[in-house]
Order: C-alpha cells, then structure tokens, then sequence
C-alpha cells in the first residue's frame, strides 16, 4: 500500500483533475445554452420573414424574403446541428466530471484505509507493550 506522502500527492492530483473537468463541464454547458439561444432567435426571425396573406407586396420583395427565409433556414439548420454537437460535447464533460469524481472518491477511500490501518497498527503496539508493575512505580523517600 502507498504511504501517507504518496496518497496525499495523489490526492492532490485527483482534486485539480476533478476541478478541471467540473470547469470543462460549466463551459460545455454555456456552450450549449449559447448555441440553444442562438439557434432560437434564428428560429424566430425566420418566422418573423415568413409572408402573410394581407401583405401585398411586389413580387421583388416576395422574391427578396423568400432568399432571406431561405438563408435563414440554413442558419437554421447549422445552428441545429452547432446544438447537436454541443449537446455531445456537454455529455462528454459529464462523464469526465463523473470519473474525475470516482478517482478522487476511491483515493479519499485508499486514505481512509491507510489511516485505520495505521490507527490499528498503533493500538495493536500499545496491546504489546509490557504491563507496568505497580511495585515499581511507587517511589519512596528513603526513610
């Protein structure tokens, strides 16, 4: 088993790694919000160009909104897809940010064993340890 140093300096390492990946994962999850919102607005203003029955505009302005309608469907769909791929990338900072947190729990684990291990080896020093006569502990002057 690893002694106190080790475990400690592992200890370390597993906390940062954990600190880490839990600050991919917040960035991850900005991401996606950032990427949901964006895809949401392009959404709204290709609703917003969509014609209505009441207008009657001419043909080139038809022509015109129909070309801004249509690009903003591409944006549309890129801005789905840019989501997707946040969303993955989200899923994946989870998973690192759960494992990260199952390495530092089984050192804290492997820490906690060697310190009742030690607490152990200590009683069992004190149980061998010889009796104290109590003849001998009594001082007495010299009469």
């Amino acid at each position: 088993m690893p002694d106190a140093k080790k475990l400690a300096r592992i200890y370390r390492v597993r906390t940062l790694q954990l600190g880490l990946s839990r600050a991919d994962e917040m960035r991850a999850h900005e991401k996606f919000a950032s990427e949901a919102h964006l895809a949401r607005r392009i959404q709204a203003l290709a609703d917003a160009v969509s014609p209505t029955p009441a207008s009657h505009d001419s043909a080139a302005a038809l022509g015109a909104q129909a070309h801004f309608r249509e690009r903003l469907h591409q944006s549309s769909a890129a801005a789905q897809a840019r989501v997707q791929s946040a969303e993955m990338f989200v899923n994946r900072a989870v998973e690192a940010t759960r494992s990260a947190k199952r390495d530092q729990s089984a050192i804290e684990k492997l820490i906690d064993r060697a310190r009742r291990a030690a607490v152990a080896k200590e009683m069992r020093a004190l149980e061998d340890t010889p009796p104290v006569s109590p003849l001998k502990a009594k001082r007495h002057d010299p009469c």
